[in-house]
């Protein structure tokens, strides 16, 4: 399933005297089974595009294409792609309303007209998915989950409408490194058992460098890099003048080279980078 924007410009208070622009003539597109992370500094319009995604907000002008289906149209289901596209919102109590666990996460699959059973068996799938045992949590009170929890119950919830992309907006703000850590392990496996369509916000260089395949970078309400995440961060330089910090392991690296260390340009993990100045050392020993 893929997405497709073509020109689209948004604007909010439109047509009064505080009328803001947001989005101007963005061109993108998301293929199928895709990871895409979504990065920019505050208010570059990160997500007010991808409410776009999933037909939360439509365009004023020019077009979202969701698996050519054109959002716009007045005939257009929806309702039928917002259950395609899931979106799991930065906060997850804007997200969780039912008392419990288990109901929290069957609301979408019964207002998907699904029997009692297959009901049942879609919050057991959506809560392995995300690590959250059944027999544990289904009648757990939502409110006494911890932060981390409250994020995986949010994005169970989406899962269990079996939705072909995942919208995740700055899923791991506010947690706990024990809290990020897990609920970042979650979306990995997400796409790496289902192959789903991912679209990743996030302000975390961290995070992104180490999880996505593609980067889009907005600032100020467009697209100012767009390309594989390697290729993005090697232009190091581009993110720093826009706001954007780069990951820690990129510094170290940066340094060594200083320090004579011959280290390729394109590390974003400390494997690679341990690997790589390993491999240094190993050459000095051989040339002394």
């Amino acid at each position: 399933m893929s997405i497709e924007v073509k020109n689209l410009c948004y604007s909010y208070k439109r047509g009064t005297p505080f009328e803001k622009k947001v989005l101007h003539e963005i061109s993108m597109s998301v293929e199928d089974g895709e990871f895409l992370g979504l990065i920019g500094p505050t208010q570059a319009g990160k997500t007010t595009l991808a409410q776009h995604f999933n037909a939360l907000m439509l365009p004023q002008s020019g077009k979202v294409l969701i698996d050519n289906c054109n959002t716009c149209l007045k005939n257009a289901d929806l309702p039928g792609l917002r259950q395609k596209v899931g979106y799991v919102f930065q906060n997850p109590d804007y997200q969780l309303f039912a008392p419990t666990v288990g109901e929290d996460i069957a609301f979408g699959p019964k207002n998907q007209g699904l029997s009692g059973s297959e009901v049942e068996n879609r919050v057991i799938e959506a809560m392995a998915q995300v690590g959250l045992d059944y027999e544990t949590f289904r009648n757990r009170d939502i409110y006494a989950l911890s932060g981390g929890q409250k994020r995986r119950a949010a994005v169970a919830g989406v899962l269990a409408c079996h939705p072909r992309i995942l919208i995740l907006d700055d899923i791991t703000a506010g947690l706990d490194p024990r809290g990020r850590e897990e609920i970042l392990e979650v979306v990995k496996k997400l796409h790496q058992q289902s192959m789903i369509t991912i679209i990743f916000i996030s302000n975390s260089m961290e995070t992104v460098a180490r999880l996505v395949n593609r980067l889009v970078v907005m600032n100020k309400g467009r697209i100012v890099m767009d390309g594989s995440t390697r290729d993005i961060f090697i232009r190091s330089d581009k993110l720093l003048e826009i706001g954007l910090e780069i990951p820690d392991i990129m510094h170290i690296a940066n340094r060594l080279r200083e320090r004579g260390f011959d280290l390729p340009p394109t590390l974003l993990t400390i494997t690679e980078t341990a690997n790589s100045i390993t491999d240094c050392l190993a050459k000095r020993q051989v040339s002394d």
